[in-house]
């Protein structure tokens, strides 16, 4: 084994020329390969936070008592307690309402929330742009756009009503910017309890919000809530309510799947010919070593030692290339405020895949040149030459 090793290194440093060659296609290769993983994966990690990042991705709502759920906190025990992967959940009251502007009234939506519990979804905390949470009762912020078209200010004094008859007076602690423009110029949130007092929905909610560990899997963990919980709540996922983005996520990892096969084909089909044309130049000195008393297997591991070699350096030239190429990118592709077009987050586990995949392509693709080697005849080699 360490006879057939010692060749093959011995071979390439010979021929540099041609080991640099490989050495290139396959770095180049799986740079590209790294590159496109990662910016993929980071550009589905983006559209994820953008859009489901920061809201609800499990939600349980009531089918009956007018969409009240009076029993909310025994559901979140229960949930806790059974199953596995939330990571999040947060109970909230949210109902249309109208602010009361002299003569006119303007539209707005008011969410109550247990702020503790909520900050995990929402992150309400870092969205203030100006002012406090609400702490007492009676204290609400509104959103950036809704503060700007009605010249809102922090201490300002809010009617609210509903069609109900329902009506309160509330002051403003904080502005915030959600980051969505019809949510900020819609909402006016609120501790849960001052939006249970203001429509008299004491003790109930409307709606409980759960944040999952695996986004992927909210569809999942949805039908084991489901499974749990009585006839009179339904059980909705982000998978259902966002199915163009879904099938666009599934179009980007098909996309990179066949980005990296064709990848692999090309340095399996650079290297294999490659190494087929090493044999023919070392014709002469594997016939000489097989004279010598080397057998076919060893002839073989030579060539395929080569490709095992070449894979490894290869493929850390090509990680270490990728990694470069990514690093750049974030650096050059940004947005006006400085901040990275696409935020391409490291994935040990598809470099340390990519890297494999390198060595695996580079010893499959010297299958051939090393069965050709056993093939050949000593005498037939040194007389011909």
């Amino acid at each position: 084994m360490r006879f057939p090793l010692k060749i093959a290194w011995r071979f390439l440093k010979s021929g540099k020329g041609q080991t640099l060659l490989i050495l290139a296609g396959i770095a180049i290769g799986i740079s590209v390969q790294v590159f496109i993983g990662l910016l993929i994966q980071g550009l589905q990690t983006s559209l994820v936070d953008s859009t489901i990042g920061n809201s609800s991705q499990v939600t349980i709502e009531s089918r009956e008592n007018n969409g009240a759920i009076f029993d909310y906190q025994e559901k979140e025990d229960t949930i806790r307690e059974q199953i596995e992967g939330v990571e999040e959940l947060s109970p909230t009251l949210t109902l249309p309402a109208f602010i009361s502007l002299e003569e006119e009234a303007e539209s707005a939506l008011i969410r109550g929330f247990e702020f503790e519990k909520a900050e995990g979804i929402y992150g309400f905390r870092e969205k203030i742009t100006e002012g406090t949470l609400p702490e007492n009762s009676g204290e609400v912020m509104v959103g950036i756009g809704l503060a700007e078209n009605l010249d809102l200010e922090i201490e300002d004094v809010l009617e609210i009503f509903n069609f109900d008859g329902d009506q309160g007076d509330v002051k403003i602690t904080g502005i915030f910017d959600i980051g969505v423009t019809n949510l900020n110029e819609s909402w006016i949130v609120s501790e849960l309890q001052t939006a249970q007092e203001i429509f008299q929905r004491e003790a109930s909610v409307t709606a409980i919000e759960i944040q999952v560990e695996e986004v992927f899997d909210a569809d999942i963990i949805g039908e084991e809530i489901e499974g749990l919980m009585e006839d009179d709540v339904k059980v909705t996922n982000w998978k259902d309510a966002n199915q163009d983005l879904l099938s666009g996520l599934q179009g980007q990892d098909i996309s990179s799947i066949m980005i990296q096969i064709f990848v692999v084909v090309a340095v399996v089909l650079g290297i294999s010919s490659v190494l087929a044309i090493s044999v023919l130049q070392r014709s002469k000195q594997i016939g000489i070593l097989k004279a010598m008393g080397v057998n076919d297997q060893s002839a073989s591991l030579i060539f395929l030692f080569q490709g095992l070699i070449l894979g490894i350096l290869g493929g850390l030239i090509g990680i270490a290339l990728g990694l470069l190429l990514s690093y750049s990118f974030m650096i050059f592709a940004t947005n006006p405020d400085g901040s990275p077009v696409v935020e391409i987050v490291i994935n040990y586990n598809f470099i340390g895949l990519s890297f494999v995949i390198a060595v695996a392509a580079s010893t499959l693709a010297a299958l051939i040149p090393a069965k050709k080697s056993s093939k050949l005849q000593p005498i037939e080699v040194i007389r011909n030459g």
